[in-house]
């Protein structure tokens, strides 16, 4: 699998505190080793079609979704967003 970060991603992953960042950090690591993880609780967001969420702690979320690579046809996952609980979901 191919994993990529949207710019959108970018940008709220440098406005976070550098200690939410770390968790981040280990819970992408985590979520390429095992995605069904327990730690991640990802689950799909009602009323928003094929986009996904996972839990980096209590109050912070990462959302993703999946692609196809038009040429190679593997499989791309998009991560797309990572803030506050709250705010990530208005916006996923």
């Amino acid at each position: 699998m191919i994993y990529r970060r949207s710019e959108r991603f970018r940008k709220a992953f440098k406005a976070l505190p550098q200690t939410i960042q770390e968790k981040v950090i280990k819970a992408f690591a985590l979520f390429r080793e095992d995605r069904n993880h327990p730690s991640l609780v990802i689950k799909k967001i009602k009323g928003v079609e094929d986009v996904w969420e996972g839990r980096i702690d209590q109050q912070y979320r990462f959302t993703f979704h999946y692609e196809k690579d038009e040429v190679g046809g593997e499989t791309i996952c998009v991560f797309r967003n990572v803030d506050n609980h709250d705010e990530c979901l208005k916006n996923p």
